[in-house]
């Protein structure tokens, strides 16, 4: 049977533990020990209404006021500053470059992750219910879509919740709450202006409540906000610098603004169909006029600088020039956010009704380095190559044949090339989601005869969010281009001082792309739920709990590609559409139960146990249970602990997309099975080059993947004016879903045998890359905290901290592998990093109509990413560091309430304005970075905060 999250103490620990600094005046003591009246209320991660004060759940509440003294205003900034946030690509920062295929879904969308554990394993409810997950990925829910103008508090739960919340709730829970029986008239203004340039931060809203439950019987809650996130540019951030060789970092491209010659065996061109041999006898290629011996210089042009083969390991690409991909990026995406509710609640007898709508539009743009143009390449014919016509083709050859005599044969020959089009423009992707929820409800006491009177709720939803991802400025029709490119009338080969003529300008104008719709997806959930909860008998210790429900939901995605007409489809340039997982219209139906009993066993010992179970459609069904027990022997000490098991159901893409096969097209692969060595050898016929078809897209057989959980900790409060906690924590978590490399899967022949596939003779013929359960990770931390409050100077104040330790962090492929290296404190590619300490430490001050806090956020360092030539031992640049040193801001804030029925608060974030520390996050073109890591660091440096906020009644 499951566990059923066990009282965690909130009235203990003071519930002051939000990881991000508690900056009211009130102490835990103050506000959770003297409940002004008794009655029952449902805590995070619980089904059972009980007495507030008896609870302890391991549930962070961040008020409304906090969340306002510290300048924060949107829900990604909220879960953000949370040590028990994982490090991901989560937010708009990290993930603002070229996604396709299953990372489609972050354009536009941010997530939370608590525990590390990915944000489709993070469950967010509002108001204790499901929401939509966000239209385009289909698994995870868009912090955007929260109606952040009329959230109270949020609850953040830090432990599995499967048996009471079902699928996603593996690294925790997030509730957002929203004001009940409001009644008054309230505007509130927030500007939030960067002392750099970009990456402002604007907001208002307006709440407005009438009526009263109590006395007149019903309220209407109103709410709405805009809210602004200005653009932040590479350009605009002066540690934005990829170019530092020095420390270790450079960039890997050669698309130039100006052109990058290269050989190629497309068919005749300047350089021949093999690269050239200098004089040396080194072989060259990619090789770029300015950068040989007497050339102007790749420094000549803004943003350019000498190709790096020492660091890339590349001996090949000395005469190259690079260009620093990281200054055209958006680090801070432009968000356009409007948000509104309105709520309708009645009361009947004991009774309440409700009914609630919830709605949001939010615009996001993506926007990253000009199209890298690439004739020498299949992806242009050789009619795009630069024509003898072109007015800088005698000057190109010239300058080469000094270096390459072997190629001045080929004169006339058209050159083929590599080439930023800086006047193409920045690509720019441009995301709309739209997500709307009514929802209607009733809840209130029912009689069961002998049983006794219970509490009930329930609620019917339907709830959506739709999403269109469409190209902007910066891409191109292929053919088009391909025709501009070979008239010669475009010159990617300008020297310092000319620009293009206005008619190669209008050329590319003509084949832009900007309108077309790249993809779109639209999520559905119907969901009706109800839940019951009261007192079973009256044992010695007290009364026996218990809580039963039902949860009935459908749930339903589609995707579409490329919206034109299958015979009128000409290709974009790296334009990354997604067609081969179109989905017409999928669902899945689901059906769970659960219950919940709450046992004192003594008076200072109390169990809880949960079940759930769920049944999916297609899929089959799991059962999860939870055991608690909260323990305390002492008025001062509480100890607490849970295990439980949980599952995340696979997403609709893992099962659904797409089946794609994929000749093989590479001469370096090997049957695993007949040649061990992996290397291709055609005297040896089992070593022999193999071209097998690839399959890759969606498995309809996956299964959950699942998860064991357990946690430990000690709550001690010796005094109303301190506390201290120490929860340990570990998730199991199995039957993870994966799909690999195929390079993994021949390393690993004896692991994948079976997904290798062949024929009546045992040739093999395919391969099946397609996603299966089959990995394993480990987790497991330490949680601590501590805080203490006084009254001093005629004041009264507070001081905490909260603290987050990571202890493992490994994973596997399959269960027959052996677990690869520890993931904390190093650096990885992709997923989520493990910094081994994240803190935040916070000092508040009250006195009167004033008030302040000081706040400390620290995130410690980790071991650097390595470039080839570094990783080899074949350069040790003068100033490199393996590791990336911890980040830490402080932030300060101070309040006014003196103004008749205006609130004022005014601060600094980013006191000392800090940069984010030096990292080698090479942008690759698959996420963001440059110079630094957007996982961990905020790069708008020093901002200037004030909110308003005024009510008329």
């Amino acid at each position: 049977m499951k566990l059923k999250k066990l009282a965690h103490l909130i009235a203990l620990i003071g519930a002051v533990g939000p990881a991000m600094a508690q900056t009211t005046a009130d102490t835990p003591a103050d506000t959770t020990t003297q409940p002004q009246k008794i009655q029952r209320v449902e805590i995070l991660g619980s089904s059972i209404k009980r007495i507030a004060k008896e609870g302890a759940l391991p549930v962070e509440i961040i008020t409304r006021k906090q969340l306002e003294e510290q300048g924060i205003v949107t829900a990604e900034e909220a879960i953000a500053v949370l040590n028990i946030n994982g490090n991901g690509s989560d937010n708009l920062a990290s993930n603002a470059d070229v996604t396709s295929g299953a990372q489609r879904g972050n354009n536009g969308a941010s997530s939370a992750n608590l525990r590390g554990q990915g944000s489709d394993s993070t469950l967010v409810l509002l108001n204790g219910r499901r929401v939509a997950t966000h239209g385009m990925k289909g698994s995870a829910v868009d912090l955007n879509s929260i109606p952040m103008a009329a959230v109270e508090r949020i609850e953040v739960l830090k432990d599995g919740a499967s048996a009471v919340y079902g699928t996603d709730a593996i690294g925790g829970v997030i509730n957002f709450v929203l004001k009940k029986n409001y009644h008054g008239l309230e505007a509130q203004v927030f500007e939030d202006k960067d002392q750099h340039p970009g990456g402002n931060i604007y907001r208002a809203t307006i709440t407005g409540g009438w009526g009263d439950l109590d006395e007149q019987g019903w309220n209407v809650l109103v709410a709405g906000s805009h809210t602004y996130n200005q653009a932040l540019r590479g350009n605009q951030r002066d540690f934005v610098n990829t170019f530092q060789p020095n420390r270790g970092l450079s960039v890997d491209t050669r698309g130039t603004p100006f052109g990058t010659v290269f050989a190629t065996s497309l068919g005749p061109n300047l350089f021949g169909t093999k690269a050239p041999t200098a004089a040396s006898g080194q072989v060259y290629n990619g090789v770029n006029i300015l950068n040989l011996p007497g050339g102007l210089g790749c420094n000549t042009f803004d943003g350019m600088q000498a190709y790096d083969a020492k660091l890339w390991n590349d001996p090949t690409t000395a005469y190259g020039c690079a260009w620093d991909t990281g200054r055209a990026a958006v680090l801070q995406q432009p968000v356009h956010n409007d948000n509104g509710i309105a709520r309708a609640t009645f009361k009947a007898g004991e009774h309440q009704l409700f009914v609630e709508l919830v709605g949001s539009d939010v615009r996001v743009s993506k926007s990253f380095s000009p199209n890298q143009l690439s004739p020498s390449s299949s992806t242009f014919p050789a009619t795009a190559w630069y024509p003898k016509t072109g007015a800088a083709y005698d000057t190109i050859y010239n300058a080469l044949v000094k270096v390459f005599p072997s190629i001045a044969a080929n004169y006339g020959l058209p050159i083929a090339y590599r080439w930023r089009c800086m006047e193409c423009g920045n690509r720019q992707i441009d995301t709309e989601t739209k997500a709307g929820r009514l929802q209607l409800g009733a809840e209130g006491p029912i009689n069961l005869g002998r049983f006794g009177t219970w509490d009930y709720s329930a609620g019917l939803q339907r709830a959506y969010s739709e999403s269109q991802s469409t190209l902007g400025n910066g891409y191109n029709f292929t053919a088009a281009l391909d025709a501009a490119l070979g008239s010669g009338i475009i010159n990617p080969f300008l020297m310092p001082g000319q620009t293009q003529s206005q008619q190669a300008l209008d050329l590319i104008k003509s084949t832009s792309a900007a309108g077309v719709v790249l993809y779109g997806g639209k999520t559905t959930l119907t969901e009706l739920d109800a839940k019951m909860s009261g007192e079973v008998m009256k044992l010695p210790a007290g009364a026996m709990m218990a809580a039963v429900g039902v949860d009935l939901r459908r749930e339903e995605y589609k995707f579409n590609g490329d919206l034109r007409a299958a015979q009128q489809r000409p290709a974009i340039l790296n334009a990354p559409f997604d067609d081969q997982n179109a989905l017409d219209q999928v669902h899945r139906d689901i059906k769970a139960a659960y219950f919940e009993v709450l046992v004192p066993v003594t008076k200072d010992l109390e169990l809880t146990i949960a079940g759930r179970e769920d049944h999916y459609s297609g899929i089959g069904g799991t059962f999860n249970p939870k055991y608690s027990f909260r323990y305390q022997p002492v008025q001062s000490i509480m100890f607490r602990g849970s295990y439980n098991t949980g599952f995340r159901a696979p997403s609709f893409n893992q099962l659904f997309n797409g089946v794609t096969q994929t000749q093989y097209a590479g001469k370096d692969l090997v049957d695993p099975k007949t040649c061990p060595s992996g290397k291709v050898d055609q005297n040896n016929p089992a070593c022999a080059a193999v071209l097998p078809i690839i399959v890759t897209g969606g498995k309809s057989d996956l299964q959950p993947e699942t998860a064991k959980e357990g946690t430990l900790g000690v709550v001690w409060e010796p005094g109303s004016r301190f506390s201290a906690n120490a929860d340990l924590w570990e998730i199991r978590k199995q039957n993870t879903i994966d799909t690999f490399a195929l390079s993994t899967m021949i390393a690993q022949y004896n692991i994948f045998a079976n997904q290798f596939i062949r024929d009546a003779s045992g040739t093999l013929v395919a391969v099946d890359q397609r996603w299966v359960n089959a990995g394993e990770r480990i987790t497991r931390g330490l949680e601590l905290g501590a805080r203490t409050n006084g009254r001093d100077f005629g004041g009264q104040w507070t001081a905490g901290i909260d603290a987050s330790h990571l202890l493992m962090k490994k994973s596997r492929a399959t269960k027959d592998s052996p677990y690869g290296p520890s993931e904390i404190g190093r650096f990885l590619f992709t997923g989520d990093l493990g910094l081994k300490w994240k803190a935040t430490s916070y000092v508040t001050y009250k006195q009167g109509n004033w008030g302040g806090m000081l706040q400390n956020i620290w995130r410690s360092g980790y071991a650097d990413q390595q470039l080839p030539g570094v990783a080899n031992g074949l350069v040790v640049p003068p100033n490199f560091d393996p590791r990336v040193k911890a980040y830490s801001i402080f932030n300060l804030s101070v309040n006014y309430t003196g103004f008749k029925n205006t609130t004022i608060v005014a601060g600094i974030k980013n006191l000392f304005d800090k940069d984010p520390p030096f990292a080698v996050t090479y942008d690759s073109n698959t996420g963001a970075g440059s110079s630094w890591e957007p996982r961990v660091a905020d790069p708008r440096g020093r901002s200037f905060t004030l909110n308003v906020n005024y009510k008329f009644f």
